[in-house]
């Protein structure tokens, strides 16, 4: 029996977490999270994948593959949240679980902020938890893998 998949996908930006305005965005860096929640997965009895990129199509490229591989996705999909209904569209023909994230409160933020391509498409949406958001948002998947199955 192969061990579910949880695919986790970060978009623009997200591989300067760290360096790039850690007053929103903490001092985890993206490879720190990412440790920690192939950790976290290895003891919940999942496996997970992290991506990142800063073109809209490679993250549409990633979705695409995860109907095939993967049971559930997390998106912080950065700034093409608020843009992206190539991504929206995307999410659309993956059948699994869809956890929106973001590090903080989009709504707390800029206006443009406020808008997600991404929220009508998710089963749930997670923010302002920093980069723990992560960890909390692996749980969640988990447990909605666990009980479809």
């Amino acid at each position: 029996m192969s061990v579910a998949e949880i695919l986790i996908i970060n978009g623009p930006n997200l591989n300067l977490l760290g360096q790039r305005q850690p007053e929103i965005y903490g001092y985890d860096t993206l490879a720190s999270i990412e440790d920690k929640c192939v950790s976290l997965a290895q003891t919940l009895g999942v496996s997970v994948r992290f991506e990142q990129s800063n073109h809209e199509g490679a993250i549409v490229d990633f979705i695409h593959d995860a109907r095939i591989k993967s049971a559930a996705i997390i998106i912080n999909a950065g700034a093409y949240t608020h843009t992206s209904a190539a991504i929206h569209d995307a999410l659309k023909t993956f059948d699994g679980y869809i956890i929106e994230l973001h590090i903080s409160n989009p709504h707390a933020r800029d206006e443009f902020r406020h808008h997600s391509w991404i929220s009508p498409v998710a089963n749930a949406v997670m923010a302002g938890a920093g980069a723990y958001g992560y960890e909390l948002a692996t749980r969640l998947a988990v447990e909605k893998i666990a009980a479809a199955s």
